[in-house]
């Protein structure tokens, strides 16, 4: 190969294929910072005459690990799946787990409604600022998470009612290669997720437990919401942030 045509590769790989990938894989817009991880649940509410319930990720992850809600709540994943009722609530299941009026306001007083029925995303975003002095990330809601529990700023709890096993050491390193080329592998650190998540949340229904027969893993389908999308589209950090997954792919 010719120098001439060996830079001309290079200029490809560098400035025109990350531009091809954006418009092919089609990269979401992000909402402003105190936005990204916020969401309406909005199953029945309006068609009760009722606002939909704002719900804030980033408020709630400061107190409580995914795990609690995922799986001990049985929370669905993808929003307004999940069938929560007024009733449901006030027997204290789903959100009057903690909203029963002792550990958290709850349902029976009137000014209350509002702080949950009110229709707006952004609402609580006045509490954003308290952020500031978390570990920074460059996409979603610029918080690392992970550090910010490791480093102490945060202490989720894990648990309300079903205690889970004592220190999840399963630590394995799964390496993705990807089928495009001149993209780097991605990489998988079952670590970060354990400290978060519980194992049966992702397997079998979202991976396949068994190495490499997850079928039709690929990038467009996890930008529609499938794979990692599940939850790096709209809580976990965003595949904005390619970095992240695949260290070795440059900015």
């Amino acid at each position: 190969m010719s120098y001439k045509a060996g830079s001309v590769i290079i200029l490809l790989t560098l400035f025109v294929l990350p531009q091809l990938m954006e418009a092919y894989f089609d990269l979401p817009p992000l909402p402003p910072p105190e936005e990204y991880g916020n969401i309406l649940i909005n199953r029945t509410s309006e068609k009760n005459n009722v606002k939909a319930v704002s719900f804030s990720h980033w408020i709630h992850r400061r107190k409580y690990t995914c795990r609690v809600c995922h799986f001990e709540l049985e929370f669905n994943m993808k929003t307004n799946t999940t069938e929560i009722t007024e009733a449901l609530n006030r027997s204290g299941r789903f959100c009057g787990a903690c909203h029963n009026g002792k550990d958290l306001f709850g349902h029976d007083n009137p000014a209350d409604c509002e702080r949950c029925h009110n229709g707006k995303k952004d609402h609580g975003k006045e509490k954003f600022s308290e952020l500031l002095k978390f570990p920074k990330t460059k996409f979603g809601n610029g918080i690392d998470w992970v550090a910010a529990m490791r480093d102490g700023l945060i202490k989720p709890v894990n648990y309300l009612t079903i205690k889970p096993p004592e220190d999840i050491t399963f630590n394995k390193r799964i390496i993705l290669e990807a089928e495009w080329t001149n993209i780097p592998a991605a990489v998988f650190p079952h670590k970060p997720h354990n400290e978060w998540l519980e194992c049966n949340i992702c397997h079998p229904d979202i991976f396949n437990i068994k190495k490499k027969t997850t079928k039709h893993f690929y990038m467009t389908r996890i930008l529609q919401g499938e794979f990692c999308g599940v939850c790096h589209l709209t809580v976990a950090f965003p595949m904005n942030d390619c970095k992240r997954c695949h260290p070795g792919m440059g900015h």
